[in-house]
C-alpha cells in the first residue's frame, strides 16, 4: 500500500482551500471526455479511483467561456472565466459560482502574445501589481504535458497518457503528479 512520504521543506499554499493541500506526493488521474460537437466534462479521480473534483463546459463558443469545477457531490468549488478579446489569452477563476472581483482566486494568461512553446503566468488575487507571476506553468502542445513551477521549483506535472482508441472515442487522460 502507498505510504506519502511527508516533506516539511515546501511549505503548504493552500489556494482553492485547505481541503486541497497534502505535505506529500499527490497522484492524480485527469480524464477528459468530449461529449457531441460541444460538451466537455472533467474527472479528476485519485489513486483508488475516487473522484475528487468534476468539470464542465463548453469546447467551442463564441462568447465568453465558462468552465464550472465542482465537488463530486455538485457544489461548485470554483469558476473559470475566459476574457474576451485579450491579446494573450486570459482566465480569471473565482472561488464557487461567482464573478466577483472578492472573489477573484487567480488570474492566468499566456507569457506573451505568440508562443513555440505553452507557457503561462499565473497570478495570485493577492498580487495587485501583476508585474511578476506567482507561478509558472510551462510545457508542449504537441505531446500535451506541463510542469508547473513557483519560482525554480517543480510543485506539479501533467502528462498525457496517450491511447489512439480512446482519442478517436473523444477521451483523453492525464497523470497529475503534484509535490
Amino acid at each position: 500500500m502507498f505510504k506519502p512520504e511527508i516533506n516539511y521543506e515546501v511549505p503548504l499554499l493552500p489556494i482553492v482551500g485547505d481541503g486541497f493541500c497534502f505535505p506529500y506526493l499527490v497522484n492524480l488521474t485527469v480524464k477528459k471526455k468530449i461529449l457531441g460537437l460541444s460538451q466537455l466534462n472533467i474527472d479528476v479521480l485519485d489513486d483508488t479511483g475516487i473522484s475528487l473534483l468534476q468539470g464542465d463546459g463548453k469546447v467551442w463558443h463564441l462568447r465568453k467561456k465558462k468552465r464550472i469545477i465542482a465537488h463530486p457531490d455538485g457544489l461548485p468549488l470554483l469558476t473559470l472565466r475566459e476574457k474576451t478579446l485579450s491579446w494573450r489569452n486570459t482566465w480569471k477563476v473565482y472561488r464557487s459560482e461567482s464573478s466577483d472581483i472578492n472573489d477573484l482566486l487567480y488570474t492566468i494568461k499566456r507569457s506573451s502574445t505568440f508562443q513555440m512553446k505553452m507557457q503561462l503566468d499565473v497570478f495570485l488575487a493577492s498580487n495587485i501589481n501583476g508585474e511578476i507571476c506567482d507561478f509558472q506553468v510551462k510545457g508542449s502542445f504537441t505531446n500535451q504535458s506541463f510542469k508547473v513551477y513557483k519560482g525554480d521549483t517543480l510543485i506539479a506535472e501533467v502528462k498525457e497518457r496517450f491511447k489512439l482508441g480512446s482519442f478517436f472515442k473523444g477521451r483523453e487522460n492525464f497523470e497529475l503528479g503534484s509535490h
